[in-house]
C-alpha cells in the first residue's frame, strides 16, 4: 500500500482491508513499513509495546516471525513498526532484502504492507516486491500528481535493477532517468529498444518484466464524479506514457466516521458496518482476493541506492 504523497488514508485502508480480508477466511499478516512514522496499530487497537520492525533491524529479534502479533480479530496479525527507535527509517539495503525475502516467504494467505508516504528508495523496493500493489490517491491535484510521480519511480526503479551493478544498461538507465517523459525527445520505448540492442537477453527479460507489473490504484475520500474519474484518467496517463497497465481498483467515498474510528482505536468497518465505505471495501476485498498473483521480480543487489 503506497501513496506519493502522505493524508492519503494508506493506514486507514491497510487496517480495514486487512479485516475484510480476514472475515473472508483469509490469514492477514499486516505489516507497517512506514519507516519511521509508523502507526498501523493505532488503527486495528493494538498498543505500541511490542517489538517490530525497529526491533527486527536491531536485532532485538532474530526473524520477522517473532515480530508477529495477534490482534482482536481471527486470522488477523500485525507486525508493528517502531517510530520510536532512532534511525528506524535509514534501512540498510541488506537488511531491506532480506524483510522482503521473509515476507515473500510468509505463511499467511496475504500481506498487506503499509508503507511510507513519498518515493524512496526503501517505499518503492518494498512496492516491488510485489507485481501488484496498491497506490492508493485522493482528488486532490497534488495527490493525482505525486501518485503518477511514485509509479515512474517505481517503473525506473525496476528497470534500474533488473541489470547488474556497473553493467552498461545500468548505466543507460540511470542516464535516462533524469529526462522528461512527457513531450520530451526520447520515450520509454526508445529506451527499451536501445537496452534490448545491447542485451537482448536481458532486453527482452526486461520487458516481460514491465508487462508482468500492473499496479492497482484506488482512490479514496471521495465526494464527486469528478473523484470518481481519477482513477481511469491515471490508468490512461500511465498507459500512454509509461506503458503500463494500472488498474482501477476501486473507488472509497469520503465517510466522516473516519476520525471517530481512529480516536477509538478501531476499524471502520468494526464501527459502522452499513456505511457505504464499509460496502465498498467489502468488494475491494473481495476484488483483490480474485486477482491475487505471486511474488514480484528477482531483482539484481547492488549499488542501487541513489535513485
Amino acid at each position: 500500500m503506497a501513496s506519493g504523497k502522505g493524508g492519503v488514508g494508506k493506514s486507514l485502508i491497510t487496517a480495514n482491508l486487512g479485516l475484510s480480508l480476514a472475515r473472508k477466511g483469509k490469514t492477514v499478516i499486516m505489516v507497517d513499513l512506514d519507516l519511521g512514522g509508523s502507526n498501523l496499530h493505532s488503527f486495528i487497537g493494538v498498543k505500541n509495546k511490542h517489538t517490530g520492525i525497529g526491533g527486527y533491524i536491531y536485532k532485538q529479534a532474530e526473524n520477522l516471525e517473532e515480530c508477529i502479533l495477534p490482534t482482536e480479530y481471527p486470522k488477523l496479525f500485525l507486525i508493528p513498526g517502531d517510530s520510536l527507535l532512532p534511525g528506524t527509517a535509514n534501512l540498510p539495503f541488506f537488511t531491506k532484502q532480506k524483510i522482503i525475502r521473509e515476507l515473500q516467504n510468509s505463511v499467511a494467505d496475504i500481506v498487506l504492507l503499509d508503507l511510507g508516504a513519498g518515493s524512496s528508495y526503501n517505499t518503492v523496493d518494498f512496492f516491488l516486491s510485489a507485481w501488484s500493489g496498491l497506490i492508493v490517491t485522493t482528488g486532490e491535484p497534488t495527490s493525482i500528481l505525486n501518485a503518477y510521480s511514485f509509479l515512474k519511480t517505481a517503473v525506473f526503479r525496476l528497470m534500474l535493477r533488473s541489470f547488474p551493478a556497473k553493467s552498461s544498461e545500468r548505466a543507460m538507465v540511470q542516464e535516462f532517468v533524469g529526462t522528461k517523459i512527457e513531450g520530451g525527445e526520447g520515450s520509454l520505448y526508445d529506451l527499451l529498444d536501445a537496452l534490448y540492442a545491447v542485451n537482448p537477453e536481458s532486453g527482452l527479460n526486461l520487458k516481460e518484466n514491465l508487462k508482468k507489473l500492473v499496479p492497482r490504484v484506488v482512490v479514496n475520500m471521495g465526494r464527486s464524479e469528478m473523484d470518481l474519474q481519477i482513477g481511469k484518467k491515471l490508468r490512461d496517463i500511465s498507459r500512454k506514457n509509461i506503458g503500463i497497465e494500472m488498474e482501477y481498483l476501486s473507488f472509497l467515498p469520503y465517510d466522516e466516521s473516519a476520525r471517530n474510528a481512529l480516536i477509538r482505536r478501531s476499524p471502520l468497518i468494526e464501527l459502522s458496518p452499513g456505511s457505504e465505505f464499509s460496502r465498498k471495501l467489502d468488494i475491494l476485498a473481495s476484488n483483490l482476493i480474485s486477482r491475487l498473483k505471486g511474488e514480484g521480480p528477482e531483482l539484481h543487489d547492488g549499488d542501487v541506492e541513489e535513485l
